[in-house]
């Protein structure tokens, strides 16, 4: 018998989320171009991290990310949200949905980086294998990918921001949480 609220997947039990594990980030944005309308203001620093073209250069981009999100985190249990777009895979389709950002649906899955790098097996049409939102469970950051832009909205400790800017093979631009979050040479959609 499975328990309320868990579904399984690789032989092993996930707990699906629920509006309340994301009220803090449903409540915290808002509509418009700033990083606040992927990312809640509760953060010190904020940036925008561009997903690169399929291809290789994507399989290292997802694993650069998570490395920097590991090595900032003292908090390894992650809630992992893939986007219901149609077109992406949401790793577990009978999941029930919460809504955020537009009130679009989203399957939340309490797991970690290790099931991020692999649950889904293609990349989603603009962004790429990785869950579309991601955050620890104590909430020490937060990293999401809106439903038609290329990049990522990052908010997190300035160490974080800082070690996201300085990685050489990322494109990453420091905003300030009011600023416009579309990167140069990018539409916001």
């Amino acid at each position: 018998m499975t328990p309320e609220g868990a579904m399984d997947k690789d032989g092993r039990l996930w707990q699906i989320g629920t509006a309340a594990d994301v009220d803090w980030v449903a409540r915290g944005t808002v509509a418009g171009s700033t990083v606040r309308s992927a990312v809640p203001h509760v953060f010190e620093a904020y940036a925008t991290v561009v997903v690169p073209e399929p291809g290789e250069r994507l399989h290292d981009h997802e694993q650069r990310v998570v490395r920097l999100l590991v090595e900032h985190s003292t908090d390894h249990v992650w809630w992992l949200g893939y986007l219901d777009t149609g077109a992406s895979d949401i790793v577990f389709p009978g999941a029930p949905r919460v809504r955020m950002h537009y009130e679009w649906s989203y399957v939340l899955v309490k797991a970690g980086p290790e099931q991020a790098l692999r649950w889904r097996s293609q990349p989603s049409p603009l962004h790429c294998r990785l869950p579309d939102m991601m955050f620890p469970t104590d909430r020490s950051w937060l990293i999401s990918a809106l439903w038609d832009d290329d990049w990522w909205c990052l908010g997190g400790s300035k160490e974080l921001v800082d070690a996201f800017v300085g990685e050489p093979a990322l494109e990453t631009r420091r905003v300030g949480p009011y600023d416009d979050a579309t990167p140069p040479g990018h539409v916001e959609a």
